[in-house]
This record gives structure tokens, C-alpha cells and sequence, in this order.
């Protein structure tokens, strides 16, 4: 048997397999266009996002279609007093607090007064003895004038002699100057009863006029001085304000003197009730400049009263051409940029939640100032988009652009 060959029976297969380096190439490329196709996909369906900025509906009124212009101030009462003795003592008595109601004449403090009562009550007394001797001196008087009579008859019969009739009228001299003497002791007696008086009225403190009090800055015990410097000594017992006539001090600019004038009408807000509208007229422009800020004070008096207006608080005047209705009632409105008009009606964009946009019809109204009324599905508070493109439409996505 010949030998077998065993080299013939191996299998050449160089020529058939590939090269471990050209696998790994066409692998590569084959995940890098896969990797390719989903980008492009995703990008392809992805939804777009549209930034946009924002801005609020708010409440405003109808009187700012009027509105000239704008100024701060604070409240003020047209008459305030500080209301203290015209001497000094002690106070002994005090009648009210903050915030009592007092009408004009109401002895609202009392000082001590026992020195006072005991020079009145000697006054009265000196007066009733002058008037008393001023009634001895009229009846003096009287039995003169009829001592005078007699002896003129007598005289005039020879009956008396002419000594008889001169001491006649000289008695009657002494007895009338004696008379018109007693009458002005009554008169200086009075006067000074009448002094007297009036230093007990100073002890009673009274309201000068109907007000409200609005602080006390005395207390039992305290002395009270219209020297407000000296010593331990306070200078008012309280302070009374008028609240039936409240008025605004509000600064206008120099350059703006020439759109107010005495008369015109105003809307106030007060910051403390910041929903409420009152309505008042300029009373008075103070005819004076300040330098320093180059504003004229004007004083707005508030024409609806309203007990829980207090002097001193923070108030908004709007200085307007016309005046403003009574009974007006805010309505919504929102930047004139926010409404857009498409098919012959009007759009705001509100943002259904953080990401979407509902279209939301309105009906235009006035302008109100920077804002223009709208009525529609929307409240104040609500989010708009503010000068939307042509391209938004309802549903679409969108991105605040601006802090939320």
C-alpha cells in the first residue's frame, strides 16, 4: 500500500475567507448610519417648542381712559390740633382715648383746679361787696339829690340861707362822685371775677371742634405746659383731627403744573385698600416750588367718605379730564401687544399649563392707560403670551422666555 499523503487532504480556504480587518469596517458603518436614521427621526417628529414672554390679566378701571396723570402723597386731615391748656397744672382728669368721636365744646381733660376755684369764688366776693356799696352810693345819691331839691324851694321862698343850699350841693357832688366811684369798683370787681373765671375754664380742656382723637400724649398725673420745653412737662394733653375733611398732599412734577388745575377731578387709591376707588378734586395748588425736587404739592380733597380712611396712610392720586362714574366697576384687561386679531376676531394665547397654549376669544374694550379692557374666558391673574407670532396656534407648545 502506498503511503497516504496527508498534506493533499487540507482545505485551502485563503481564498474564500475575509479579512478579520474589512468585518470590522462594514460593522462601524453599518451602526453609524442605524445611529444617523433615529436622530434624524427624532428630530423629524419631536414637536417644535415656541419661547415666548408673558404677561398678566389684571383688574383695572374705566376712569384710567381718562387718566392725565399720576402722583403719590398721603393722607391728611384739612384741620388737626393739638389740644393743651393755656396754663400749666397737672392733669387730674381725662375723659377719652385714641379714637373716640368728640363734638366741639366736650371737655375732653380736666387739670387740678382747687387754686384756681378759691381765687374765683374771693373774685365773686369782692364783686358782690362792690355791688353792694355801689347800691349805698346810689341811695347816697338819691337822698342828695332830694336834700338839694328842698333847699333850692326853700331857698327860692327866703326861707334858708344860700350856706343852707351851697352845702346842699356840695353833699350832692360828694354823693354822685362817690356813686359813679362805687360803679366802677363793681366794674373792676367784675373783671376780675371775670379773670378769675376764665382760669378755671382753662383748667377744663375743651375739643375745639368735632374731630376724632387720634393720639394722647398725656396721662393722669402728667403736667402739662404750653412751654413744651421745660422739664418733664408734656405740651398737649391729645390730638384732635377732623376726619369729615380729608384731603391727599400730592406732589406734581413743575413740568406737569400746566394739565391740574383748582376743581379738576382725581381718582385715589390708598395702599391699604388697594380694590376700593374714591373720587376727589383738587382743592388747593400751594403757590409754592420746591427747589429741591421741582414739584408743586397739590391738595386733593377725597369726596366719598369712608371711616377706615386715616390720616397719614399711602395714597395713589390719578389726576383724570373727566370725572370718574361712581358706581364704576373694574374689568379685566391686559397689554394691547397680547391681543391678536385673526378671521376678523380677537385672540389672547393663555397658557392652559406650563408647557401648552389655549387660544381664548375676547372682546375688545377702552384703553385703559398701558392696558386695554377684555371680557372672555380668562380671570386677573391669568398668564398670556405677549406679542404672539402668526405662526402659534392653539395647543402649541411653548417655552417662557421670562421668569414665571
Amino acid at each position: 500500500m502506498n503511503e497516504l499523503d496527508l498534506g493533499k487532504l487540507r482545505v485551502d480556504r485563503s481564498g474564500i475567507a475575509p479579512k478579520a480587518g474589512k468585518r470590522r469596517k462594514f460593522d462601524r458603518r453599518y451602526l453609524w448610519l442605524l445611529g444617523g436614521a433615529l436622530v434624524v427621526g427624532f428630530l423629524v417628529l419631536k414637536p417644535s417648542v415656541t419661547p415666548v414672554q408673558t404677561t398678566q390679566v389684571v383688574s383695572a378701571w374705566p376712569s384710567q381712559q381718562y387718566l392725565l396723570l399720576n402722583s403719590t402723597g398721603y393722607v391728611v386731615a384739612r384741620r388737626k390740633a393739638a389740644v393743651a391748656p393755656k396754663g400749666t397744672g397737672r392733669v387730674e382728669w381725662i375723659g377719652v382715648s385714641e379714637g373716640d368721636h368728640v363734638t366741639a365744646g366736650t371737655v375732653v381733660a380736666r387739670l387740678e383746679s382747687r387754686d384756681v376755684q378759691a381765687s374765683y369764688q374771693a373774685a365773686t366776693a369782692n364783686a358782690a361787696v362792690a355791688a353792694a356799696q355801689r347800691l349805698n352810693a346810689r341811695n347816697d345819691l338819691e337822698d342828695a339829690q332830694r336834700n338839694l331839691d328842698r333847699a333850692d324851694k326853700l331857698f327860692a321862698k327866703h326861707l334858708v340861707s344860700l350856706l343852707y343850699l351851697q352845702e346842699a350841693k356840695s353833699r350832692y357832688a360828694r354823693a354822685s362822685a362817690g356813686s359813679a366811684s362805687a360803679a366802677a369798683a363793681v366794674d373792676a370787681a367784675r373783671a376780675n371775677e371775670a379773670y378769675a373765671r376764665s382760669g378755671v375754664d382753662y383748667t377744663q380742656i375743651k375739643a375745639p371742634f368735632d374731630g376724632v382723637v387720634i393720639s394722647r400724649s398725656a396721662d393722669v398725673g402728667d403736667i402739662v405746659t404750653p412751654l413744651s420745653s421745660a422739664a418733664d412737662a408734656k405740651g398737649a394733653v391729645l390730638v384732635l383731627a377732623d376726619m369729615s375733611r380729608l384731603e391727599v398732599d400730592a406732589e406734581v412734577s413743575e413740568s406737569s403744573l400746566a394739565s391740574v388745575h383748582v376743581g379738576q377731578p382725581c381718582e385715589i387709591v390708598l395702599d391699604a385698600f388697594p380694590d376700593r376707588r374714591y373720587r376727589g378734586e383738587i382743592a388747593v395748588i400751594v403757590p409754592k416750588v420746591n427747589r429741591a425736587s421741582a414739584t408743586v404739592t397739590t391738595r386733593v380733597r377725597i369726596l366719598d367718605s369712608d371711616p377706615e380712611i386715616l390720616p397719614d396712610m399711602s395714597a395713589r392720586v390719578s389726576f383724570l379730564s373727566q370725572p370718574a362714574d361712581a358706581q364704576q366697576q373694574a374689568v379685566l384687561a391686559v397689554n394691547p401687544q397680547a391681543i391678536t386679531q385673526s378671521d376678523g376676531r380677537s385672540w389672547v394665547y393663555a397658557l392652559a399649563d406650563g408647557e401648552r397654549v389655549r387660544a381664548v376669544p375676547v372682546t375688545v374694550g377702552a384703553l385703559l392707560g398701558a392696558v386695554r379692557a377684555v371680557s372672555g374666558e380668562l380671570k386677573a391673574g391669568d398668564a398670556v403670551v405677549l406679542a404672539p407670532g402668526a405662526k402659534l396656534r392653539d395647543g402649541a407648545r411653548i417655552k417662557r422666555t421670562d421668569a414665571p
